[in-house]
């Protein structure tokens, strides 16, 4: 049993945090920045909450971040009360936000001056992954520091690897991203044409999902689309802010993601048509507008 903090009690940190308690077994502090929702979590888990960043990481083995964006990552963790200044020497700060490879390395930086190690390992999996515990953990970072934190992450996870140094994991997540945006595009055009052209989407699916052309978006969001049913799953709000990281790295890098930029501003429409916290799935509801 490790002792264990979680800043970040979002629909991805609550469970997750839950998860670290049941499943792994810690001693668990959290933080959130509504103190209602922390209070909530420790009287569920029967873990404990703490007023700031720095006194949840206080003693703490393992501090795990889950916030929104970087600002959020550098207010939990940098500030007067961040959790980098609670942390012990040889303890590990854990960044399971999707954000920049940029403040990832800035992250590992920051911690190294502290005699504190840093692993950032956004997720992917959504709400239903984070509630179950399987999500998929992209790592960036030391290799004996991602040895020593691996079975601790497993809690919520079904597969957990290291990409490479600081930055890789978000530079995984940023790939993830760019497939999930076509692919969601992809068969919401599909779809659209399919019953356009009078088909049985569910006999269509049944075949082709099948072949060549299935995937995990199909086999996980056909009905729902098929229904016009989007009020849950991964936000276009999320979705949107995860494609700018990716376009911005892109600029800096040199990529050409033609496909990306266009889904971004397709994304952008739904939003238009108040779909800011549908699932990403959403696409199709723009192209039957």
């Amino acid at each position: 049993m490790a002792k264990v903090a979680f800043i970040g009690l979002g629909v991805m940190g609550f469970p997750m945090a839950g998860h670290l308690k049941t499943k792994g077994g810690h001693d668990v502090t959290v933080y959130n920045r509504t103190p209602a929702k922390a209070a909530a979590w420790a009287e569920k888990f029967s873990g404990h909450a703490a007023p700031t960043p720095a006194e949840a990481a206080a003693g703490a083995d393992f501090v795990f971040v889950c916030v929104g964006n970087d600002e959020d990552l550098r207010s939990v963790t940098l500030s007067e009360n961040g959790a980098l200044h609670g942390m012990k020497p040889g303890s590990v700060l854990i960044d399971n936000t999707t954000a920049s490879a940029e403040v990832a390395r800035e992250l590992y930086a920051a911690a190294k001056e502290k005699a504190v190690d840093f692993i950032d390992a956004p997720v992917s999996g959504g709400q239903a992954g984070a509630e179950n515990g399987v999500l998929t953990v992209m790592c960036g970072g030391d290799e004996a520091v991602f040895e020593r934190a691996r079975p601790v992450i497993d809690a919520y996870a079904r597969m957990v690897g290291l990409m490479g140094p600081a930055g890789s994991g978000q530079l995984t997540k940023m790939v993830n991203q760019i497939c999930i945006a076509g692919l969601v595009q992809g068969l919401a055009e599909a779809l659209h044409f399919g019953k356009r052209a009078g088909l049985d989407i569910e006999k269509v699916v049944e075949v082709i999902s099948k072949g060549a052309a299935g995937s995990w978006q199909m086999e996980n969001r056909h009905k729902t689309m098929n229904a016009g049913k989007y009020d849950f799953g991964f936000a276009v709000d999320w979705m949107r802010k995860d494609l700018g990281i990716v376009l911005t790295e892109a600029r800096r890098n040199g990529a050409k993601l033609p496909v990306t930029a266009v889904v971004d501003q397709f994304y952008g429409d739904v939003q238009a048509m108040g779909g800011n916290r549908w699932d990403t799935s959403s696409l199709l509801a723009r192209l039957e507008k």
